[in-house]
């Protein structure tokens, strides 16, 4: 890919306390692209977007080497933890609203960052709505309790208020596990729009999803990255007989 790339990754190995969960990751994600992490459950999929923002620091006993540039630049350097979290967005597998109205969530990270003014504030919350679909449905709502809303809808306002930020990454980590198929659709139709501002990384469960939504896909087994590459070529042709009996349900 002769683009820059907006993450590159070299030889990241990640343990917790003695259990090594991901074993010398190497991985360049392009921008404005839908990357997918299959593998079956505790394979590393959910760590390795957790190290992107720097997440597991969080996790007592976690100890990361290697190297994980984004935009070139180390996040693991001098760089303020709240600044890269500001330009790596997060969404989380079941919705998590905080207990405030909707417009409260969405404007709770640019207060946060110091943005004071009503009039920029409205400005925000409805770009925000508006580019995670959901402003017609929420526009005359904005004061109610974002918990009044349904489980698709909750997931959509997480992922306006991940956006509210203006970050240029959005992780999501198994956003629709938790939705129905109608409010999974909707997502998926979002996120394919979304791409075109954002650099994605999503980690699914769901293959038929990775294949229709995402144009990279990394298969991920027991924390080694068995296989990435094209979405397509990788469910139509993988290179490795794990990928193959994986997608082919022989495992999993």
């Amino acid at each position: 890919m002769n683009k820059t790339n907006k993450y590159s990754m070299k030889n990241v190995d990640l343990w917790y306390n003695d259990f090594h969960a991901l074993k010398n990751i190497n991985m360049d994600i392009p921008p404005n692209e839908i990357t997918a992490f299959i593998g079956p459950s505790g394979c590393g999929k959910s760590t390795l977007i957790k190290s992107l923002n720097r997440m597991n620091d969080l996790v007592e006993g976690c100890k990361i080497s290697g190297s994980i540039l984004l935009d070139g630049e180390s996040i693991h350097g001098n760089i303020d933890v709240n600044a890269l979290r500001k330009r790596v967005g997060m969404v989380f597998q079941k919705p998590n609203p905080f207990p405030m109205s909707v417009y409260d969530n969405i404007a709770y990270g640019p207060r946060t960052h110091g943005i004071k003014s009503k009039f920029k504030l409205n400005e925000i919350v409805e770009k925000s709505l508006l580019d995670a679909a959901i402003w017609d449905e929420l526009k005359d709502r904005l004061k109610k309790s974002a918990l009044s809303l349904s489980g698709g809808q909750q997931q959509r306002l997480c992922i306006a208020r991940a956006l509210s930020v203006q970050p240029d990454v959005l992780l999501m980590d198994e956003p629709t596990s938790a939705l129905d198929p109608i409010s999974t659709a909707k997502i998926e139709e979002l996120v394919i729009k979304l791409k075109t501002d954002y650099t994605i990384v999503i980690v699914t469960h769901n293959m038929q999803q990775a294949v229709r939504i995402s144009d990279n896909t990394g298969f991920f087994l027991l924390g080694e990255l068995i296989e990435y590459g094209n979405t397509q070529q990788i469910f139509s042709m993988p290179s490795d007989k794990r990928t193959e009996d994986y997608i082919t349900g022989r495992f999993g």
